[in-house]
Protein backbone atom coordinates (compact mmCIF):
# COMPACT_ATOMS: atom_id res chain seq x y z
CA UNK A 1 0.00 0.00 0.00
CA UNK A 2 1.66 3.69 -0.70
CA UNK A 3 1.37 6.59 0.54
CA UNK A 4 0.08 9.97 -1.66
CA UNK A 5 2.93 12.69 -0.08
CA UNK A 6 1.71 15.96 0.63
CA UNK A 7 4.13 18.88 0.28
CA UNK A 8 6.05 19.22 3.61
CA UNK A 9 5.18 15.61 4.90
CA UNK A 10 7.82 13.37 6.09
CA UNK A 11 7.72 9.29 5.52
CA UNK A 12 10.22 7.00 7.58
CA UNK A 13 11.91 4.56 5.34
CA UNK A 14 12.04 1.52 7.63
CA UNK A 15 10.56 -1.63 6.42
CA UNK A 16 7.74 -2.68 7.87
CA UNK A 17 8.04 -5.12 10.45
CA UNK A 18 11.55 -3.71 11.65
CA UNK A 19 14.66 -3.33 9.07
CA UNK A 20 15.61 -0.38 7.13
CA UNK A 21 15.27 -0.32 3.34
CA UNK A 22 18.42 -1.28 1.29
CA UNK A 23 17.53 -0.37 -2.12
CA UNK A 24 15.03 2.12 -3.24
CA UNK A 25 14.06 3.02 -6.81
CA UNK A 26 12.75 6.47 -7.22
CA UNK A 27 10.26 6.43 -10.95
CA UNK A 28 9.07 9.58 -12.46
CA UNK A 29 6.60 8.68 -15.73
CA UNK A 30 4.42 11.96 -17.81
CA UNK A 31 2.68 11.89 -20.57
CA UNK A 32 2.39 14.91 -22.73
CA UNK A 33 -0.94 16.67 -22.92
CA UNK A 34 -2.38 17.38 -26.38
CA UNK A 35 -1.68 20.54 -28.38
CA UNK A 36 -5.00 21.96 -30.21
CA UNK A 37 -3.69 22.88 -33.79
CA UNK A 38 -5.23 23.44 -36.62
CA UNK A 39 -9.33 23.44 -37.17
CA UNK A 40 -9.41 22.54 -33.57
CA UNK A 41 -7.26 19.17 -34.16
CA UNK A 42 -5.28 17.56 -31.23
CA UNK A 43 -1.42 17.39 -32.07
CA UNK A 44 1.12 15.54 -29.50
CA UNK A 45 3.85 16.87 -28.48
CA UNK A 46 7.14 16.54 -27.50
CA UNK A 47 8.27 16.49 -23.82
CA UNK A 48 11.48 16.01 -21.96
CA UNK A 49 11.42 15.71 -18.18
CA UNK A 50 14.52 14.95 -16.22
CA UNK A 51 14.73 13.29 -13.36
CA UNK A 52 17.96 14.13 -10.77
CA UNK A 53 19.48 13.00 -8.02
CA UNK A 54 21.57 15.48 -6.36
CA UNK A 55 24.11 13.97 -3.91
CA UNK A 56 24.45 16.61 -0.59
CA UNK A 57 26.93 16.02 2.16
CA UNK A 58 26.79 16.92 5.92
CA UNK A 59 27.45 20.61 5.66
CA UNK A 60 25.38 21.04 2.50
CA UNK A 61 27.62 21.06 0.12
CA UNK A 62 26.48 19.43 -3.41
CA UNK A 63 29.22 16.42 -3.60
CA UNK A 64 27.70 14.28 -6.52
CA UNK A 65 24.76 14.67 -9.36
CA UNK A 66 23.10 11.94 -11.09
CA UNK A 67 21.19 13.20 -14.63
CA UNK A 68 20.93 12.27 -17.95
CA UNK A 69 24.34 13.86 -18.32
CA UNK A 70 26.17 11.50 -15.43
CA UNK A 71 23.85 8.34 -14.72
CA UNK A 72 26.14 7.27 -12.20
CA UNK A 73 27.16 8.77 -8.84
CA UNK A 74 31.13 8.32 -8.49
CA UNK A 75 30.74 5.83 -6.04
CA UNK A 76 28.23 4.17 -7.83
CA UNK A 77 25.79 4.23 -5.41
CA UNK A 78 22.91 6.10 -7.16
CA UNK A 79 22.30 5.30 -10.96
CA UNK A 80 19.85 6.83 -13.48
CA UNK A 81 18.86 4.17 -16.20
CA UNK A 82 18.70 6.52 -19.21
CA UNK A 83 16.91 9.67 -20.46
CA UNK A 84 13.48 9.37 -21.92
CA UNK A 85 13.28 12.21 -24.18
CA UNK A 86 8.81 11.70 -24.85
CA UNK A 87 7.11 9.98 -21.80
CA UNK A 88 6.16 7.55 -24.30
CA UNK A 89 5.25 4.00 -22.50
CA UNK A 90 3.37 3.52 -19.49
CA UNK A 91 4.59 3.44 -15.98
CA UNK A 92 7.97 4.81 -15.02
CA UNK A 93 9.70 6.69 -17.90
CA UNK A 94 12.65 7.81 -15.62
CA UNK A 95 14.24 5.70 -13.20
CA UNK A 96 16.75 6.20 -10.49
CA UNK A 97 18.33 3.47 -8.55
CA UNK A 98 19.89 4.00 -5.19
CA UNK A 99 21.76 1.51 -2.58
CA UNK A 100 21.05 3.37 0.53
CA UNK A 101 23.86 0.97 2.21
CA UNK A 102 26.38 2.26 -0.59
CA UNK A 103 26.01 5.27 0.08
CA UNK A 104 29.05 6.97 1.54
CA UNK A 105 28.60 8.34 5.25
CA UNK A 106 29.51 11.84 3.99
CA UNK A 107 26.35 12.12 2.51
CA UNK A 108 23.41 13.01 4.46
CA UNK A 109 20.68 13.79 1.89
CA UNK A 110 19.71 13.16 -1.42
CA UNK A 111 17.60 15.48 -3.54
CA UNK A 112 15.30 14.76 -5.89
CA UNK A 113 14.15 16.65 -8.84
CA UNK A 114 12.25 17.24 -12.12
CA UNK A 115 12.21 19.61 -14.74
CA UNK A 116 11.47 19.94 -18.48
CA UNK A 117 14.88 20.14 -20.73
CA UNK A 118 12.24 20.91 -23.57
CA UNK A 119 11.03 24.06 -21.40
CA UNK A 120 7.13 23.34 -21.58
CA UNK A 121 5.29 24.01 -17.96
CA UNK A 122 3.31 21.74 -16.03
CA UNK A 123 0.12 23.07 -17.69
CA UNK A 124 0.88 20.93 -20.63
CA UNK A 125 2.14 17.65 -18.85
CA UNK A 126 -0.81 15.04 -17.92
CA UNK A 127 -0.57 11.84 -15.37
CA UNK A 128 3.02 13.35 -14.15
CA UNK A 129 4.29 11.27 -10.61
CA UNK A 130 7.14 10.85 -9.01
CA UNK A 131 7.15 7.42 -6.56
CA UNK A 132 9.62 5.79 -4.40
CA UNK A 133 9.45 1.82 -4.33
CA UNK A 134 11.05 -0.87 -2.44
CA UNK A 135 13.82 -2.04 -4.72
CA UNK A 136 13.97 -5.50 -2.79
CA UNK A 137 10.43 -6.55 -2.96
CA UNK A 138 8.71 -4.01 -5.86
CA UNK A 139 6.23 -2.52 -3.09
CA UNK A 140 5.42 1.51 -4.04
CA UNK A 141 5.99 3.07 -0.21
CA UNK A 142 5.14 6.78 -1.50
CA UNK A 143 3.49 8.64 -4.56
CA UNK A 144 4.09 12.00 -4.80
CA UNK A 145 1.59 13.68 -7.91
CA UNK A 146 3.09 15.86 -10.25
CA UNK A 147 0.73 16.83 -12.12
CA UNK A 148 -1.36 20.30 -12.18
CA UNK A 149 -2.26 23.87 -13.49
CA UNK A 150 1.23 26.24 -13.17
CA UNK A 151 3.58 28.22 -14.82
CA UNK A 152 6.26 26.09 -13.59
CA UNK A 153 8.69 23.94 -15.36
CA UNK A 154 10.78 22.39 -12.71
CA UNK A 155 10.06 21.09 -8.93
CA UNK A 156 11.76 19.96 -6.17
CA UNK A 157 10.14 16.75 -5.11
CA UNK A 158 11.61 15.02 -2.30
CA UNK A 159 15.02 14.88 -0.06
CA UNK A 160 15.78 11.31 1.46
CA UNK A 161 18.03 12.06 4.45
CA UNK A 162 19.67 9.80 6.97
CA UNK A 163 18.16 9.27 9.97
CA UNK A 164 19.63 7.65 12.61
CA UNK A 165 20.80 4.16 11.68
CA UNK A 166 17.79 4.46 8.27
CA UNK A 167 16.34 6.95 6.09
CA UNK A 168 13.31 9.08 5.85
CA UNK A 169 11.69 11.02 3.08
CA UNK A 170 10.04 14.22 2.90
CA UNK A 171 7.95 15.43 0.55
CA UNK A 172 9.09 18.64 -1.02
CA UNK A 173 6.85 19.95 -3.85
CA UNK A 174 8.44 23.35 -4.36
CA UNK A 175 7.72 24.65 -7.43
CA UNK A 176 11.10 26.57 -9.83
CA UNK A 177 11.77 27.41 -13.30
CA UNK A 178 15.36 25.89 -15.00
CA UNK A 179 15.76 23.11 -18.03
CA UNK A 180 18.22 21.19 -15.82
CA UNK A 181 19.25 20.65 -12.33
CA UNK A 182 21.96 23.33 -12.03
CA UNK A 183 19.48 26.12 -12.79
CA UNK A 184 17.50 24.93 -9.62
CA UNK A 185 20.36 24.78 -7.22
CA UNK A 186 19.56 27.62 -5.51
CA UNK A 187 16.06 26.71 -4.68
CA UNK A 188 17.04 23.15 -3.77
CA UNK A 189 19.91 24.29 -1.29
CA UNK A 190 16.78 26.62 0.72
CA UNK A 191 15.14 22.74 1.11
CA UNK A 192 18.07 21.40 3.10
Amino acid sequence: MSISLQKGQKVSLAKPGGGTLTRVRMGLGWDAAAKKGRFGRSKAQSIDLDASCLLFDGSGNLADSVWFRQLRSKDGSVQHTGDNLTGAGDGDDEVINVDLQSVPANITQLVFTVNSFTGQDFTQIENAFCRLVDDTTGQELARYDLSGAGQHNAQIMAKVTRDGQGWSMTAIGATANGRTFQHLLPAVTSHL
